[in-house]
């Protein structure tokens, strides 16, 4: 018979609504603060942008804002640890103004925070998740964290991290990775920040 290709996965990525702290600019990590009323009323409207696609697995970061969103959104959600936000350390809850004050010319997805994960130990978490997608079929649905899915786009496409400097990404925004070509060498980004 014809040899079947396994079917790869299409992941669907969206971040979490609104907080404060993301209004302020300032760096959330493992922080677990809620959702604002704009943000949660911004989660209800999800299920309308997703509507149509049928989803075979849907994760979410442990983390309140995400977890309250994939809720919002009409989901339950398995909890992934690997999902969290980038452990920021001595930066959590700074914005990058404060932080350049102290350290001019500080990036984040070129130099990682003190005291939290190296670019190095993000990668390989991500590395990690990136895995387990990749094993997935069907439309997985992802509810995570900015600078996560940020990370998490560069390492599908094979990029370094500093590479997420590029990729801007809002609150609620949808994005979706798949494969060029149905390859699996060919992943690919197939809509961002929308």
């Amino acid at each position: 018979g014809i040899p079947m290709t396994p079917s790869l996965p299409t992941i669907y990525l969206v971040r979490h609504g609104e907080t404060a702290w993301s209004v302020s600019g300032q760096h959330t990590g493992r922080t677990d603060i809620p959702l604002t009323p704009a943000g949660e009323a911004v989660a209800k409207l999800l299920p309308a942008r997703l509507a149509g696609v049928t989803f075979s697995h849907v994760l979410s970061s442990p983390l309140l804002r995400a977890r309250r969103t994939a809720e919002l959104a009409g989901f339950s959600p398995a909890v992934d640890p690997d999902l969290q936000e980038w452990d920021y350390g001595d930066f959590e809850g700074k914005t990058s103004a404060e932080i350049r004050k102290v350290h001019p010319g500080w990036l984040l997805f070129r130099d990682g925070p003190p005291g939290g994960e190296s670019v190095a130990e993000m990668t390989a978490r991500v590395d990690r998740v990136v895995g387990k997608l990749r094993g997935l079929s069907g439309n997985v649905l992802v509810f995570a964290h900015g600078h996560f899915l940020r990370t998490l786009a560069c390492r599908w496409v094979r990029q370094p991290v500093g590479f997420a400097q590029h990729l801007l990404l809002g609150t609620a925004a949808i994005c979706k990775l798949g494969f060029d070509h149905h390859n699996p060498d060919e992943p690919a980004i197939a809509a961002w920040n929308t």
